[in-house]
């Protein structure tokens, strides 16, 4: 809800800017993608540059942007096995409007990016890099663009050369990263006033004409405040405010650092302070720790060795795992159960009914697919169940099963309309129930991530539209295969028992696998929108067992009473969708407490990194069933917790519930388009990828491969214990 009003205000602020005869982005900021080489080799990264050139007086931002805006952000689409390093970041400016104090680039700036290709290359096939630039560009008022971008390289055997056309662009762009600090920074406390030294600079006193830090934190300081400095022959000191002083100062301040001297003098100087969260050092060079390439610890080969038909082979075999899951199991027993009453049909007939479900599993999967496709064309960072990141999906996913469950249980027939399971259609032969339970089974088996399928739907997301559709359509295969199989072999049929009273025994015995997949998604629900968001949903639960009471009355009421019944069972199913939709995201997620775990970010990852330390990345989401189970039975079992302490590996723990785009990108650089990811970093270079189903043996042989760090417990923890 929150996310629609931020995009009717964006809309109405954009027709108030044409109104105004506010120039469209494209005649403000000139985007373009430019190569430092002319050709690409295998294994051998190279350097792009994002180039914006603004029209005079207007800027875009820095990564940290000051008061106000926001900074270029690049999606990237690019070839399976190719990756891309984050934005290296020029030294910004300091740029007042009005009261506010922004930090970011006019003119002409280049965004340096490398990018690395995977061992093995065609040399037939062309390397394709593209992606969508979104950016703010402002004056006094500001105007949102994007630009699709891309460039083609041939692949080459010899090593690549510079292109002679782009070698001054790359020069000034590297000229304008911030240099490592030759010392480090000491920071201090002066009342209401932060106060920070460097020394080493090798600069002049005297010619020194200006300075001004930009810190990586948005909230350190007061961006508008003037920063006076003081420069010696010790060095140079800072006297910044702080933003928020009645709060603890920080322990540290990592940023950048710019100063200005006379003519005759290198002019204008950068020097990186602290760690820079996410990103790479100034010269240009990404550390082997920072950006590593996936690893696969066992499965199948890595995602850049995966053709069309290897990633619809194991979407195949990940759909056929996929009907033993706990969320997918239920539903297809009741089908099978449903098809025990059409026993008595002509054997054709049963076969329509297994093509109508095999139809509606393949048209629910291509649809998803084609949303999450065309999502992410779009810019959007989702992956695999980004449905169930909305709490309105799970709520109403909840409902539709309680509402399941009730009919299981007699309180009301839902007919085939739902989940085939009545006798209304079932008249008329069901084949719009057994089409629909098709559709519900993909609904349900989206929570849920079978071996094989995180390489297989990682592929298809970097591939063409057609080929994510095949790759997406070979796992509906594989989920609808044993049921159309049950419909078309006639021994399995005949084995299959007689219709007769136990089948209402059986049917009131499935309801309670029913509800307890509803009761999941109600706890799934709490970690997404906390205590009040709770309460509405489960008001929501009582008006929908109240509105199935009331339809059920209606059935054996006189005329008037059952319109009043069916009336009333109306307005308590619209009560129920209304306390869905004003649902809003605000729980605590996945839990960390007593786990020795950490919140993930990408600061934190590389930081820990570039300390040496081995670290365990755990990629998971509230609402993945498989995630769960890992949980409980390997990463959270005591023999993997003393392991982890006395290995001292620090474990993060990246929550997905919700969604968060710093994931995203961790889950698409490793192949991946959804949790569950288990990622070991046992020192510099490529991580190990852990299998998706883990058992504790499988976790204990992955982390007792690691070398103990010096002191090992929970110093490794950032000085958690479990």
């Amino acid at each position: 809800m929150i996310r629609l009003l931020s995009l009717f205000v964006l809309l109405v602020g954009l027709n108030a800017a044409a109104a105004q005869g506010l120039k469209a982005p494209v005649d403000l900021v000139r985007a373009s993608l430019v190569a430092e080489t002319a050709s690409v080799r295998a294994g051998e990264p190279f350097t792009v540059a994002l180039r914006l050139v603004m029209k005079p007086g207007w800027h875009v931002y820095w990564r940290n942007p000051g008061d106000s805006g926001l900074p270029p952000e690049m999606v990237w689409t690019l070839p399976a096995g190719v990756s891309a390093g984050p934005i290296q970041w020029p030294a910004p400016e300091r740029i007042p409007v009005a009261h506010l104090m922004n930090y970011g680039y006019e003119g002409d700036i280049a965004l340096l990016v490398t990018i690395t290709p995977p061992a093995s290359l065609d040399p037939a096939s062309p390397v394709k890099v593209a992606g969508k630039l979104s950016y703010l560009v402002c004056e006094v008022e500001c105007v949102p663009g994007s630009a699709n971008l891309s460039l083609t390289l041939p692949v080459a055997s010899a090593p690549p050369a510079i292109d002679p056309g782009s070698a001054a662009l790359f020069r000034r762009a590297r000229a304008a990263l911030p240099e490592p600090a030759p010392a480090p920074a000491h920071l201090s406390v002066e009342g209401e006033r932060l106060v920070l030294a460097l020394g080493g600079l090798g600069l002049d006193p005297t010619s020194l004409r200006s300075a001004a830090f930009f810190p990586y934190s948005e909230t350190a300081i007061d961006n508008a405040a003037a920063q006076e400095f003081k420069a010696d022959a010790a060095g140079i000191r800072l006297t910044l405010a702080r933003a928020t002083p009645s709060e603890p100062p920080p322990a540290t301040l990592p940023g950048v650092l710019v100063v200005e001297t006379a003519a005759g003098d290198p002019g204008r100087r950068a020097f990186a302070i602290g760690e820079e969260p996410g990103s790479a050092p100034a010269a240009g060079q990404i550390p082997d720790v920072a950006v590593p390439a996936p690893k696969a610890a066992s499965g199948p080969a890595p995602d850049e060795a995966l053709t069309l038909l290897g990633a619809a082979g194991l979407a195949f075999l990940g759909g056929l795992i996929l009907n033993l899951m706990p969320c997918v199991f239920p539903v297809l027993s009741i089908k099978v159960l449903s098809l025990v009453r059409h026993s008595g049909e002509s054997q054709s007939r049963v076969r329509l009914h297994g093509l109508a479900y095999t139809l509606g599993v393949l048209a629910s999967f291509l649809a998803l697919a084609g949303l999450l496709i065309a999502l992410k064309s779009g810019g959007a960072t989702i992956g695999w169940g980004f449905q169930l990141q909305s709490p309105l999906v799970v709520a109403g996913l909840a409902y539709l099963l309680f509402a399941m469950g009730l009919s299981l249980s007699g309180v009301m027939h839902l007919g085939g309309a739902l989940a085939g399971l009545g006798d209304g259609l079932s008249r008329r032969g069901g084949l719009e129930g057994s089409f629909l339970t098709g559709i519900l089974a993909t609904v349900v088996a989206t929570p849920c991530t079978a071996p094989f399928m995180g390489a297989a739907i990682g592929f298809a997301l970097t591939q063409s539209a057609l080929t994510g559709l095949a790759v997406f359509a070979s796992l509906g295969l594989g989920l609808a295969l044993p049921f159309l199989l049950l419909t078309a072999w006639p021994g399995a049929l005949a084995r299959l028992p007689r219709p007769g009273a136990w089948m209402e025994t059986l049917k009131g015995a499935l309801a309670f696998p029913v509800y307890a997949t509803a009761a999941w998604l109600v706890w799934v629900l709490a970690q997404q929108v906390g205590p009040e968001g709770l309460l509405a949903a489960l008001v929501g639960l009582v008006l929908v067992a109240f509105s199935a009471w009331t339809w059920e009355r209606a059935r054996t009421a006189s005329s008037l009473p059952a319109r009043l019944a069916r009336v009333l069972s109306l307005a308590a199913l619209l009560g129920a969708g209304a306390l869905a939709l004003g649902l809003e995201r605000g729980g605590g997620a996945v839990s960390l407490a007593g786990e020795g775990a950490e919140p993930f970010t990408q600061a934190r990852l590389d930081g820990l990194l570039r300390e040496g330390r081995p670290v365990l990345v755990n990629m998971t989401a509230a609402w993945c069933i498989t995630c769960q189970v890992n949980e409980r039975t390997a990463l959270s079992t005591e023999a993997v917790r003393t392991v982890l302490r006395e290995r001292g590996i620090a474990y993060l723990k990246g929550d997905w519930t919700n969604q968060n785009p710093e994931i995203t990108k961790l889950l698409e650089l490793h192949g991946r388009s959804g949790v569950p990811l288990y990622l070991l970093y046992a020192g510099p270079g490529e991580p190990m990828v852990l299998p998706q189903i883990l058992t504790k043996g499988t976790v204990l042989a992955a982390l007792e491969s690691v070398k103990p760090v010096g002191g090992g417990q929970s110093a490794a923890l950032g000085g958690t214990r479990p």
